[in-house]
């Protein structure tokens, strides 16, 4: 019997096939976007040293959001990561979609980042 794959599964191989080409570095992170059903999280990431330089997400006690899974809490955790990473001096970065359609939420949170001032 032949089981079809699950939507994780082929999100998954389309992140691979990206990430093969996007890496982020110490001058340039990489702002990476993982989209659960009730909550969304933003990293920024140096993969050159293996670490994460800046993170938000709607589970973050100081956004005081009323919904965690809308467009709206998209955005604010767009616009808390672009702070803190202007906070640690990081004005540009390399945007990993995570595999997700560049679509509602996870651009919510891009245009957010980048209204705030992040440069991608």
């Amino acid at each position: 019997m032949i089981t079809k794959p699950d939507k994780n599964d082929l999100r998954k191989k389309r992140h691979a096939r990206v990430r093969k080409n996007v890496s982020g570095t110490d001058e340039r992170p990489r702002l990476n976007v993982y989209r659960s059903n009730k909550h969304i999280y933003a990293q920024l990431i140096d993969d050159t040293a293996g670490i994460t330089v800046a993170s938000a997400s709607t589970n973050d006690n100081n956004l005081n959001l009323e919904a965690t899974s809308n467009v709206e809490a998209a955005k604010e955790v767009g616009k808390l990561v672009a702070k803190r990473a202007q906070d640690k001096g990081y004005h540009s970065v390399v945007f990993d979609r995570g595999g997700y359609l560049y679509h509602g939420r996870v651009k919510a949170l891009a245009d957010a980042a980048r209204e705030t001032g992040l440069e991608f």
